[in-house]
């Protein structure tokens, strides 16, 4: 039974009480398309795709859904800069970032919505919230009043300060003039008359021509796709506030149910010490290191850390992944002899124990190497290990390793070629 760490009562619980198999539903933060994909990127994703993966192998379905943030004041300002209009450039980046997914053999999402194909959508949940009385408008933008929900921001366990300080850090307009409160969100931005541009994106709304907010537009997609409650939802670290405890905010009180069950945060992967950042200029690509590094190198290198502690970029210990990489393609394809067959049900069980611990995807790589190790002895003594290998083969492919295969996986590459459709149609 798979366990994971909840951080509304911030300890272990079961994914599923009776541990029947069914569907599980997850949505993973997407990318604000106007650069990518740099290793923390890559990690979010690839600790995304393990999850959904080990889920599969053990039994369930899965729907899940990643957006595309395609209208944003970063991209925007990005398009702002270079000149270019700002749907082309958040296309190109998002096609940029598929081909790196594919690359990796990271699985395709079900669903991969853009935040402008749910305006409709926006604009009815802005108005609910508003007759619900936990928004308001003014001067043809909407907010979210934070002082309506005694609730606002309890993931985070900040008090306000921390609160308003974080936003600031991340977006937040503290000095709007139209806010009742400094902390209050936008849900809905109302277009500058006086610096409108054909470039400018804009919508009509009963308040107005404008754009949405960045929160509103995730939990409109994650309920349009996933329904009232959602049971894992995930995302860098660096979004669980304001975004995440703001998505909570616009859909809870409009539901009465829990927004999420199980909250993932990826978290954040640092270069000499830094986090790893757009901002701070510190990126590390993941299309470099391919130039360099194979995909199954790539993706063990990632796997070989946590997705809920933070890492530090280390090239030495992407040399050992490549090492483990080679070992665990050479298992694959070791001629065995005729003795008796190497049995892995030991490493069978403890792989399950560690992927069901909170993905414990450290603990399962080890697991994996081992038993590749032992196949690799096994062979070498006569020992018959086909069983071995093909279990092996299972394990690796929790992982999205490819092996001795030529590329990604045919579903893989034919999945996210569908999504990319309409972004270079």
């Amino acid at each position: 039974m798979i366990q994971l760490y909840n951080p509304n009562t911030k300890g272990l619980e079961p994914l599923f009480e009776n541990g029947k198999k069914r569907e599980v539903s997850i949505y993973v933060c997407g990318i604000t398309p106007y650069d990518t994909t740099h290793l923390g990127h890559a990690f979010t994703y690839a600790s995304a795709d393990i999850l959904v993966r080990y889920l599969e192998f053990i039994g369930h379905s899965v729907r899940y859904v990643q957006n595309v943030t395609d209208v944003d004041d970063d991209i925007l300002r990005r398009a702002g800069k270079t000149g270019e209009d700002w749907k082309v450039l958040g296309d190109r980046w998002t096609a940029h970032f598929i081909e790196d997914m594919i690359a990796i053999n990271v699985r395709p999402p079900d669903h991969f919505p853009r935040a402008t194909e749910v305006i409709p959508e926006i604009i009815t949940t802005v108005s609910a919230l508003i007759e619900k009385g936990v928004a308001y408008e003014r001067n043809g933008s909407v907010y979210y009043e934070v002082r309506r929900n005694p609730d606002f921001g309890r993931l985070s366990g900040m008090d306000y300060e921390d609160m308003l300080a974080t936003a600031n850090e991340r977006g937040n307009y503290p000095d709007d003039p139209n806010k009742r409160d400094p902390l209050d969100f936008v849900l809905w931005q109302a277009a500058d008359p006086s610096r409108w541009t054909e470039n400018e994106p804009r919508w009509f709304s009963p308040w107005g021509q404008g754009r949405p907010g960045w929160h509103i537009e995730c939990s409109t997609m994650a309920t349009k796709f996933l329904g009232e409650t959602i049971d894992i939802h995930s995302g860098g670290a660096d979004l669980l506030f304001p975004h995440h405890c703001c998505e909570m905010a616009q859909i809870e009180p409009l539901t009465g149910q829990p927004f999420v069950r199980f909250w993932m945060h990826a978290a954040m992967v640092r270069q000499e010490g830094e986090k790893m950042s757009k901002s701070l200029g510190n990126l590390v690509w993941a299309r470099e290191l391919l130039q360099h590094y194979s995909a199954d190198a790539l993706r063990l290198y990632m796997a070989g850390h946590h997705y809920a502690i933070e890492w530090s970029h280390d090239p030495g210990m992407l040399d050992w992944a490549a090492l483990v990489a080679e070992r665990i393609r050479s298992a694959a394809v070791v001629q065995g002899g005729p003795g008796t067959q190497f049995d892995p049900a030991p490493w069978e069980l403890d792989f399950h124990a560690a992927l069901s611990d909170n993905l414990n995807s450290p603990r399962g790589v080890s697991i994996l190497d081992d038993l590749a190790v032992n196949i690799l002895l096994a062979a070498q003594r006569g020992e018959g290990v086909a069983a071995a290998q093909e279990k092996m083969r299972a394990f690796a492919g929790v992982f999205g390793l490819v092996l001795d295969a030529n590329g990604p996986g045919e579903e893989v590459a034919r999945g996210w070629r569908r999504h990319l459709e309409k972004f270079t149609a």
